[in-house]
């Protein structure tokens, strides 16, 4: 019997420590910050897909790509989902509110909702949860600390700027 929820896992170190890409039926099905985790030294286990995800994210980092081009496989409900699609529609170097992604997905109320969905993302950085900031600018939440996503925001603003 072929067990077709077998998921790849590998670890990698980046600028912001080490991150698991995981993959899982031919897509990316998790991207995670790993603190206190070493990075893999196992290049057999890097499938093709993961290898392509791998590269993209290092060029994202570098502040060369700005849109990723990877089949995504999201486990969630289908309000998680349509909020997980919502940040996709996030143009590189902009933010958004909780309440901006509520509107988005057709629940003007749902902003508390959406802030649960964004906490339960399982493909940071590729699906951007660091570009939801407060109603006020402020900086919340975010799962791989709040110095990450500041890392990230002041990346993808530098790189606008320099184009």
């Amino acid at each position: 019997m072929k067990n077709i929820d077998a998921q790849t896992t590998v670890l990698y170190d980046t600028p912001l420590g080490v991150i698991a890409i995981s993959e899982r039926n031919g897509a990316i099905c998790g991207l995670a910050f790993e603190k206190g985790r070493k990075a893999d030294s196992l290049p057999e286990r890097e499938t093709p897909l993961l290898r392509e995800a791998i590269r993209q994210v290092r060029q994202y980092l570098s502040g060369t790509l700005t849109i990723f081009d990877l089949p995504l496989e999201e486990n969630g409900t289908l309000f998680q989902k349509k909020v997980w699609e919502a940040l996709r529609t996030i143009p590189y170097g902009q933010t958004r509110s909780y309440k901006d992604i509520a509107i988005h997905v057709g629940s003007p109320l749902a902003f508390r909702a959406v802030g649960m969905a964004n906490n339960r993302n399982p493909i940071a950085i590729i699906t951007p949860c660091h570009r939801v900031i407060g109603a006020q600018g402020d900086m919340v939440g975010y799962g791989g600390g709040l110095d990450i996503k500041v890392w990230l925001l002041e990346l993808e603003k530098k790189s606008v700027a320099s184009h």
